[in-house]
């Protein structure tokens, strides 16, 4: 028989976020998070998210044993809002039994349907700055800080019992060739469209430096992607939250912006040394060693990953990424990083794929986020 039990208390929490742990605990491609940062982000007096959302928290049980989690969201900005009457749910995990699985929907569906709610979508996050989709190709593969890992079977257990593709991304692995080698058709397009439009490079040296254009940035990446069905705005909080998060993890070297002759920012991205062997080796936690592989990652690494990207759509289809990918270019030669991983890309996002036309390049992951009617 298999129950359900909703975890409320700090003590309860952290059995779900343990979980994954013993589960994947003989994958070596799965990447552990920190459990104090999960734990935080469940923390409705730490995570702004929860002024527009409410989640509720399971484990499933059989035997006495634990076999499956899922956490059930409601955002209400995205119904009240946007209109979408959708019942979010994430950090999914179970062992391969359907029952598990169907029991876990079940849950979410009930919470849904009294909420007078029409479908739901998963996994995904509290809201669309996090963590989504399984995964369905590239489980050779470790994932990114920003991804989650998953068995096979998952994608079987969800189309098993009805659900239909929602969204698909698609990540990439880019090869970055050295200094002596780069393509210079990249530079001499990316100094081409710098003069056209008056446009010049921004670089930062401290941390300092950046937090006045994070804000900026936020709302660069609102105008970038407005337009897809599945974003959500992100909200002023939530900006406010993420700059206070994750500053102290970027290194000033890896944040590129464009500005025009304004002053305005027209494009940035956000790169980072990847952090994917260094959480393995701490897995989950910061102390007493986690914290020095992690600072160990961000000083020296040959591999990065691609986390954010924001163009103006004014100059979306005017070649402003060249000036980008240029410093980007210089920025990997001079620290020694010959590999970097894209975050996921939504697969009809054309666009940001023929970034990587000029750059040796493959279609490693895919990850899916699934839907059903109630």
């Amino acid at each position: 028989m298999i129950t359900l039990k909703e975890m409320k208390t700090k003590t309860e929490l952290k059995k779900f976020i343990k979980f994954p742990f013993t589960l994947y605990k003989n994958e070596p491609n799965w990447v552990p998070p920190i459990m104090q940062d999960e734990l935080d982000s469940m923390d409705a007096q730490k995570n702004p998210v929860f002024k527009n959302a409410t989640a509720q928290f399971f484990i499933a049980y059989k035997n006495n044993k634990a076999v499956g989690r899922i956490c059930a969201i409601i955002n209400d900005i995205e119904i009240n809002e946007q209109g979408k009457p959708k019942m979010r749910f994430g950090w999914f995990d179970t062992i391969d039994d359907i029952e598990v699985t169907k029991s876990l929907i079940n849950k979410v569906a009930e919470i849904g349907k009294a909420r007078k709610l029409e479908y739901m979508e998963g996994p995904v996050g509290f809201s669309n700055m996090e963590k989504a989709g399984i995964l369905i190709e590239g489980f050779e593969h470790l994932n990114t800080m920003i991804t989650w890992y998953n068995f096979p079977y998952y994608k079987e257990h969800f189309e098993k019992l009805g659900f239909e593709k929602a969204s698909e991304w698609v990540e990439y692995q880019i090869k970055i060739d050295d200094a002596e080698n780069q393509n210079p058709k990249v530079k001499k397009f990316a100094d081409i469209i710098a003069k056209r439009y008056n446009l010049t490079p921004l670089q930062f040296k401290t941390a300092d430096d950046i937090r006045p254009y994070v804000d900026e940035m936020f709302g660069l990446l609102n105008k970038t992607y407005d337009k897809l069905e599945t974003f959500v705005p992100i909200q002023q909080y939530q900006i406010d939250h993420y700059k206070e998060t994750y500053l102290k993890f970027i290194h000033p070297d890896f944040i590129k912006c464009v500005k025009d002759q304004s002053g305005a920012i027209v494009a940035f991205a956000i790169t980072m040394p990847s952090f994917s062997k260094a959480l393995k080796k701490a897995n989950g936690s910061l102390f007493p060693i986690g914290f020095y592989h992690l600072l160990k990652a961000k000083k020296k690494n040959h591999r990065a990953s691609f986390y954010l990207i924001g163009i103006d759509p004014e100059y979306q289809n005017k070649g402003v990424t060249a000036i980008i990918f240029q410093m980007m270019q210089e920025l990997f030669n001079k620290r020694g990083i010959t590999d970097v991983e894209t975050n996921p890309e939504l697969e009809d996002n054309k666009a940001i794929q023929q970034l990587w036309k000029n750059y040796e390049h493959e279609l490693h992951k895919r990850r899916r986020t699934y839907r059903k009617a109630f």
